[in-house]
Order: C-alpha cells, then sequence, then structure tokens
C-alpha cells in the first residue's frame, strides 16, 4: 500500500471499513482519541495478551487510523483522525440518501392540510 493513496480510494477505504469492524478495534480507536497512549496503557482494560492486542494495532496502523512512535523501549500510538474521512464522507452519502427518503415518507403520511405551505 503506497502512503501516496487517497483516504477515498476502495483499497484504502476497505481497509478503514475493516480495521473498524472490530469491536476491540473501534475501543482502541476511542481511546486513542482521548489522548496518546503507549500499547501497555491500551492493552491494561483488555483481557487479551500483549500480542493479541498488537495484532489489532498493527490493522489500525495498515488502514492508517493510527501512528507509532518508538522512544526507546516504549511504543507511543497516536490517533490520526484524517484517516477516517473517507468512510465518513461515504456514509454521509448514504445519511443524505436516506433523509430524503424518510422526508418522502413522511411527507406521504403526512395530511395535507398539516403540510407546511410551500412557496409559489
Amino acid at each position: 500500500m503506497s502512503n501516496t493513496q487517497s483516504a477515498t480510494t476502495p483499497v484504502k477505504l476497505d481497509q478503514v471499513f475493516m480495521a473498524l469492524a472490530d469491536p476491540t478495534r473501534r475501543r482502541l480507536v476511542r481511546m486513542l482519541a482521548e489522548q496518546d497512549r503507549s500499547v501497555g496503557e491500551l492493552a491494561e482494560p483488555f483481557e487479551m495478551s500483549l500480542a493479541a492486542i498488537s495484532k489489532h494495532i498493527k490493522v489500525l496502523e495498515a488502514a492508517g487510523i493510527v501512528a507509532r512512535r518508538i522512544d526507546g523501549r516504549v511504543h507511543t500510538l497516536t490517533l490520526h483522525p484524517e484517516a477516517l474521512s473517507g468512510a465518513l464522507d461515504w456514509i454521509l452519502i448514504y445519511r443524505n440518501f436516506w433523509q430524503r427518503r424518510l422526508a418522502a415518507l413522511d411527507d406521504l403520511f403526512t395530511p395535507v392540510e398539516d403540510r407546511p405551505p410551500q412557496g409559489d
């Protein structure tokens, strides 16, 4: 995967959604949204091995959602929210689609006399 690919390329978008499909990884992202953390700090609340947490972190890194900084033996992770922008854009397309559909459905069930007046 090239670093030059944008967050909206199909491959990158697939990686982001795959990374976020797992509840453990979503929790890791939520923790990193609060502040940067070491791998040990991230692993602490989970009932799984450090090796298992490391595998989850590698998936998030491959998707570009987190970045690792190494200082001696301490690996600190930082959230890169811009990697999520392509996923957000994709979701917003469908959010707007469903809002229009639901508004049209609402119009079907709203009596004509209860509808707001339309401009001429």
